[in-house]
């Protein structure tokens, strides 16, 4: 659908609602995954701590916050369901007791595995449907558009 100019009433806003429609196009895409993470039984953060780690190997609670865009006091909460359904082992570092590093099980290991079939062909019926070049488009578009917006200091991860 093309994208209407805005009208200069004065009790329209001047422009459209970019959070908005980032949002919708969020729910868009996750409504293509979330048969898939439905079939496994774990939700989409679940899932985005799952991703993480096993992008990046073990990780402290903190910096799987800050990938995951998770609040603490949120992904507490997402560990210990997560540590109680066997999908992430979490054990203090023997140099300081008071940090831990969350590692994949074996059991979500597995699980990952089996997911990642069905989570590949999602992109690629996603690319199908958009075409490469506006898929392509988008993540440069969206990798610049974070790049330029930055988050401060004070801004929060949730």
């Amino acid at each position: 659908m093309p994208t209407q100019p805005s009208t200069s009433r004065p009790d329209r806003p001047a422009r459209r609602n970019l959070p908005l429609l980032l949002l919708q196009t969020r729910e868009r895409l996750l409504a293509r995954f979330r048969p898939v993470l439905n079939t496994y039984g774990i939700t989409e953060q679940q899932y985005r701590v799952l991703r993480a780690i096993e992008a990046g190997g073990p990780l402290e609670p903190r910096q799987i916050g800050a990938i995951c865009h998770i609040s603490s006091p949120s992904l507490t909460g997402v560990l210990a369901r997560m540590e109680a359904m066997d999908l992430v082992a979490r054990e203090r570092l023997a140099h300081d007791q008071r940090r831990v590093m969350v590692s994949l099980t074996p059991a979500s290991r597995t699980m990952f595995r089996q997911m990642k079939p069905r989570i590949e062909a999602i992109y690629q019926t996603l690319e199908n449907d958009l075409g490469p070049e506006l898929t392509a488009g988008i993540y440069d578009t969206l990798d610049r558009f974070l790049a330029r917006l930055a988050p401060t200091e004070t801004q929060d991860c949730e």
